[in-house]
């Protein structure tokens, strides 16, 4: 199964950085290490890494295609399996085989599209105009 958390986080990070507080995600993806039995706080330290590498960029990704887009949420999402399993070798933890590890990866990156068209059909989380304010007219 792919890991829609991680999608839901990125899609919505690069859309409305605002729907997306730092300490929200941190505390979403500590719960799932929870609920997954993975060592607590690593996945959500590099997850929360990750949306914030991405945040800085946002203003770059509003004009590029979303191919653009897609190839630079992969290379976040490797670099974090990356990370992960480098981090598990240096403390000696077992870790899952990397057959295993790359399917997650490979069907992860392949969901990304279809977490972005359902959040964008269905929820209407859309990406930030250029120019464009809140409600209290400061730009976004």
């Amino acid at each position: 199964m792919p890991d829609l958390l991680v999608c839901m986080c990125f899609a919505w990070v690069l859309r409305r950085p605002d729907y997306t507080p730092v300490l929200l995600i941190a505390a979403v993806m500590l719960l799932a290490d929870m609920l997954f039995q993975r060592p607590p706080g690593l996945m959500a330290a590099l997850v929360v890494i990750g949306t914030e590498f991405l945040r800085r960029r946002t203003h770059l990704m509003r004009e590029l295609p979303f191919l653009f887009e897609w190839a630079m949420v992969a290379g976040v999402m490797a670099a974090i399996l990356i990370a992960y399993r480098l981090v598990l070798i240096i403390v000696m933890e077992p870790r899952p085989s990397f057959w295993l590890s790359m399917t997650l990866l490979i069907s992860t990156i392949a969901a990304y599209p279809l977490v972005v068209a359902f959040s964008r059909y269905v929820l209407g989380v859309r990406k930030i105009a250029p120019g464009e304010v809140d409600e209290l007219g400061h730009r976004i």
